[in-house]
């Protein structure tokens, strides 16, 4: 995005024959990468147990959908025996954005396993060397691949849950998270493939191992839990905040770090992240991976991690995009997958519901990526679980969708939205339920009401996650201009 120098300027005169030499090296160094890359995810595709696209297992679910807003930029991961253990799962949902967020997403998926399984075993034998290591780019990944791939031939005798109690057993999960972050985002400012300036990624992974669960979130993509109260009723229990410039902590640490706060006057209800001097880019998330144009001023990639111990009253596990948060509550999620005809098909039902949903209660956006991991905890088919006493009606999804409760955004359990949908789409209501039968998914205006003001950007009311060069009165610190911003991809 015109932040990244070139060393062409260094080299010799093309017509001499140390400029010949040097730009062929390049063009061989650059096949050699591509080479590796293709070799690496190869190598990936084949490990058992390891789940990237629309699909199904025992104990998972996953699903996702290009919206209509171009590529879609979304991507999930469901790793089974990870680590060759094999009481131990990996998964995770990543929601790029910018230019090259698919990309962002992507890389991050495939290469923030390997740093995390490499740091944990690290962090099992005392042994801090490696975590240096992976900080040297392109070869961090051999050692990683390494490592991992070796795993895979001969099993490890550690095990965490026999020789540490549970409490050390997180902090050396959650050290490996950190670490594997840290080292994740600093190597995506070296690749020169990805143009990470102004594309980044969010980043919502858990580790299941026994009746342990680690979660570490950076953005606003969220895990909801679906779980049994005291009466037993299934209820909806959110692990993850989500971590947008609204909340007084994340806002407070950008400011001192000289990056700017506020919302659009049009959109007052969307904090963003802007540059101290420059009218951009409008960032809707306060942790992220990439962006690294926001990196000195107070966006950070450290995520916050967590760690609860299941018991036999949780039953699932969500982990789902702002595409699922933006029209459906915790609870609907909950209720959705529970309604599911069989657990296979969880993930999928959950996006066609939030599909409609959008098509409803926003009839004038257009429909964001959404990705989704459902992790089933118990061995029982999903259908006996339908059968759980709910605080809530269970009815059929197509009339679950278009419930409206609005929850705060501060705190873990009390935010139904993900805070990037305005809320004229709100006064929608029960509209929906008469009129979504007669729903066309190529028209996004079916059920828009032309005496409706919906006070939209360009006529689009789902907010995006980046902006570029808004409006707004020089001086103003952290104030916004009286115009509105004009929104893209």
């Amino acid at each position: 995005m015109g932040s990244c120098l070139s060393t062409e300027s260094r080299s010799p005169v093309l017509n001499s024959p140390g400029g010949r030499k040097r730009k062929n090296s390049r063009k061989k160094l650059g096949s050699r990468n591509s080479s590796f890359e293709s070799k690496r995810e190869e190598q990936l595709y084949r490990i058992p147990g390891r789940m990237f696209l629309n699909g199904a297992s025992d104990v998972a679910s996953i699903f996702t959908q290009q919206g209509k807003k171009g590529t879609n930029q979304d991507a999930m991961i469901v790793w089974e025996n990870f680590a060759s253990r094999t009481d131990t799962i990996f998964c995770g949902v990543f929601d790029g954005h910018g230019p090259y967020g698919h990309m962002v997403a992507k890389r991050v998926r495939d290469s923030l396993p390997l740093k995390l399984c490499a740091n944990w075993e690290v962090n099992l034998k005392g042994d801090g060397s490696l975590g240096e290591t992976n900080l040297n780019g392109t070869g961090s990944m051999n050692l990683e691949s390494t490592s991992f791939l070796a795993s895979n031939e001969e099993s490890r005798a550690v095990d965490v849950e026999g020789t540490e109690n549970h409490e050390n057993m997180f902090q050396i999960l959650k050290e490996s998270f950190l670490k594997a972050y840290k080292v994740m985002d600093r190597e995506l400012k070296l690749y020169t493939t990805i143009d990470c300036f102004c594309s980044g990624t969010t980043a919502v992974t858990l580790i299941k191992q026994g009746d342990n669960l680690v979660i570490s979130n950076v953005g606003d993509s969220r895990a909801v839990m679906g779980t049994r109260d005291q009466d037993g009723h299934l209820t909806a229990l959110q692990l993850t905040v989500d971590l947008k410039p609204n909340l007084p902590a994340e806002a407070e640490r950008i400011r001192k770090c000289k990056g700017r706060v506020f919302a659009l006057r049009d959109e007052p209800d969307v904090a963003r992240v802007w540059l101290p001097n420059n009218d951009s880019p409008g960032l809707a998330m306060a942790r992220a991976f990439g962006d690294f144009c926001l990196k000195d001023f107070g966006l950070i990639s450290v995520p916050e991690v967590s760690h609860r111990r299941l018991t036999e009253k949780d039953e699932f596990v969500v982990l789902a995009s702002d595409g699922i948060w933006d029209v459906l509550s915790n609870k609907e999620v909950v209720d959705i997958v529970v309604a599911a005809p069989a657990r296979s098909y969880a993930a999928r039902a959950l996006v066609e519901s939030a599909v409609r949903a959008w098509k409803c209660k926003y009839p004038t956006s257009k429909v964001d990526d959404c990705a989704v991991v459902c992790l089933f905890f118990k061995s029982n088919d999903l259908s006996s679980a339908s059968a759980i006493k709910s605080d809530e009606k269970i009815v059929s999804s197509e009339e679950r969708v278009v419930d409206d409760n609005n929850e705060g955004s501060s705190e873990p359990l009390g935010l139904n939205r993900s805070g990037t949908v305005r809320n004229d789409g709100d006064k929608l209501g029960n509209e929906c339920k008469d009129e979504e039968d007669e729903a066309d998914e190529d028209d996004s205006l079916l059920y828009s009401d032309p005496g409706k003001d919906w006070s939209a950007l360009e006529g689009v009311s789902r907010v995006n996650t980046l902006l570029t060069l808004p409006r707004f009165v020089l001086g103003g610190g952290d104030k916004p201009a009286a115009g509105a911003a004009k929104a893209h991809k």
